[in-house]
């Protein structure tokens, strides 16, 4: 396989470095460009593969920004949201490919050739998949899941419980009981702790994920 320019994005530095580890480990057919957040894409890439941690959805600005950037490449989506609505709003959005999280590190790598190729653009991984993460995210060597660490993220951003269950596609009754474990999980009882303990341990973006062009 030939060897793919891919820049990497996501509002969070350790979301960003874990996927940075996991795709290095593929040099030999995947080159991870560093991206400064902070500025626009400067330099060319084949891919851009688009983090959805903290419930960032793949069809908002942010992808149709940088699908329009011709210096991004092909904007890749990758997500564990795989509603058929929401991936093909994305899609439409402008995106050249939607990926799962839960697709192993060697099926992630192989997916981005072939979306590269124009070969397929949807990869949902296998029915019956665990939501085993691979990278890495806040709170993770504290005990939470991924799933409960986007709350907490959200959470540490001022959303209310419905605004969270808007934005994560998930009941409000299944919010309220992520939270139940988050606050188990980091030891608080309410929700002012909760944010105090996010803003300490890198619950807050570090940077906004998409600056426009001008």
């Amino acid at each position: 396989m030939a060897n793919l320019r891919v820049a990497l994005v996501d509002d969070y530095e350790i979301v960003l470095r874990g996927l940075e580890m996991m795709l290095r480990s593929y040099g030999d057919t995947v080159e991870v460009v560093e991206l400064d957040l902070n500025r626009d894409v400067a330099a060319p890439v084949d891919l851009t593969l688009y983090d959805t941690f903290a419930a960032t959805p793949g069809d908002g600005a942010d992808v149709h920004e940088l699908a329009s950037n011709p210096l991004a490449g092909k904007v890749v989506v990758y997500s564990w949201d795989l509603d058929e609505t929401r991936i093909r709003a994305a899609l439409a959005n402008g995106a050249s490919g939607y990926l799962s999280k839960g697709l192993p590190a060697a099926s992630l790598v192989s997916a981005l050739h072939d979306i590269h190729r124009g070969e397929s653009q949807v990869f949902p991984g296998h029915s019956g998949q665990s939501k085993s993460s691979l990278g890495d995210w806040p709170g993770r060597q504290e005990g939470l899941t991924q799933r409960e660490a986007e709350v907490l993220a959200l959470i540490t951003q001022g959303l209310g419980n419905a605004e969270i269950a808007e934005r994560t596609r998930l009941s409000i009754n299944t919010v309220k009981t992520i939270i139940r474990s988050c606050y188990r999980r980091i030891e608080v009882t309410d929700r002012s702790n909760a944010i105090l303990w996010g803003l300490e341990h890198g619950f807050f973006p570090d940077h906004k994920r998409v600056r426009p062009r001008r």
